[in-house]
């Protein structure tokens, strides 16, 4: 099959990796189908899922409901656990034969191990754990605007060696979240990302486009020849993770704790007990050992969009900041009045953590008892 990943003017359209796991499709494929809608809109192209699995018609038409004009369906027993080798296959196989423009997948543990053996088996380029992605330059500079603190009105985005209105712009975390920058792909496609969860925002499912999705079953070659490995068994392990993501209220600790590290974190867990939520951290407390790392938010942890987001003893840095900013409210408990979590806090109390959250525990407790 004929492929030239630099022939730029042969490729067309927005296609979304569809991840989905024993038959149920995981959470982060309708947050990438609903960022992809954007792109497509913006490229004025279709929006096409890529659904790998066996017998999994069934799941297919969820995705129109987010945005998706056609999902390409590959069913075989070979696909129904994920293996590297039958994944790859499928999926460069397919790029050849349809050639998209632009390949997003989520920055999970498959995404992760999948997309880097496509793109070098494609000749192409990926951008890993993509937090921002777009197309539109107005749209671009705009996120600039009010994302960073450059002075995007003297900036001159022309540039000599690619089209910078039409390629794909990744912006991701770099230098351990220190700074952002933003990667395009301009010699070849498809342009290739992973998208970190959670930073994506699902768009309202439509019953009307989830049953108007065109499903296509190309033909395709795979054989147990094509698999080095072969999956016998799946086992989950019964590991008790913190669910940020998926949490309404967030109380997060930071740097703030450290005269008592136990106390302050016992402070936020009674806090999260009360308001029926999860614990946080900033990257301070993470790397100091505090709390284990899945409890992290920023740009180098998870971003969350919580109803309830309680900063306690978090300064602000700019890459926690990014991680946690979309929450609906936001309340910030620092001894430092010129702290930058400020600036962004619907509510702020200065005042040391200690003897403030035993003061909200107490008054969340008489609102609760009606005194």
């Amino acid at each position: 099959m004929e492929f030239n990943s630099a022939d730029i003017s042969a490729f067309k359209n927005v296609w979304v990796f569809c991840e989905q796991r024993q038959g149920a499709m995981m959470p982060t494929t309708f947050e990438l189908v609903s960022e992809g809608r954007k792109l497509a809109d913006e490229l004025g192209v279709e929006l096409c899922g890529v659904l790998l699995g066996d017998d999994v018609d069934g799941i297919a038409k969820e995705l129109g409901g987010y945005g998706a004009d056609k999902v390409y369906v590959y069913n075989s027993p070979l696909l129904k656990n994920y293996t590297t080798d039958a994944y790859t296959k499928v999926i460069c196989d397919a790029v050849k034969e349809f050639k998209p423009e632009i390949l997003l997948f989520g920055a999970s543990n498959i995404g992760r191990d999948l997309a880097p053996r496509c793109a070098a088996r494609l000749h192409t380029g990926l951008c890993a754990d993509c937090t921002h992605l777009d197309v539109d330059l107005n749209g671009y500079v705009n996120f600039l605007r009010t994302g960073s603190n450059l002075d995007v009105d003297n900036m001159n985005f022309d540039s000599k060696l690619f089209d910078v209105k039409t390629n794909l712009k990744m912006t991701r975390p770099a230098f351990g979240g220190h700074l952002m920058a933003t990667i395009v792909c301009p010699r070849f496609r498809p342009a290739m990302a992973t998208v970190r969860p959670g930073v994506m925002k699902k768009r309202p499912y439509d019953e009307a486009k989830a049953e108007g999705v065109e499903l296509l079953h190309p033909a395709f070659e795979l054989s147990e020849a094509d698999c080095k490995t072969q999956v016998l068994e799946v086992v989950k392990a019964a590991k008790k993770l913190v669910d940020l993501i998926g949490a309404d209220v967030i109380v997060s600790v930071g740097r703030g704790i450290a005269k008592d590290v136990e106390g302050g974190i016992a402070l936020a867990e009674e806090l999260a007990g009360e308001l029926h939520g999860v614990v946080g951290a900033s990257r301070a407390a993470v790397d100091s050992g505090w709390i284990s790392a899945d409890h992290q938010v920023g740009q180098t942890g998870k971003t969350v969009h919580p109803k309830i987001y309680i900063a306690l003893g978090i300064s602000g840095a700019i890459q926690h900041k990014a991680g946690m900013q979309d929450s609906e409210c936001i309340i910030a408990v620092n001894k430092n009045d010129a702290a930058p979590i400020f600036e962004i806090a619907d509510y702020g109390i200065v005042g040391d953590l200690f003897q403030v959250v035993p003061e909200l525990i107490a008054a969340i407790r008489a609102e609760k008892t009606g005194k």
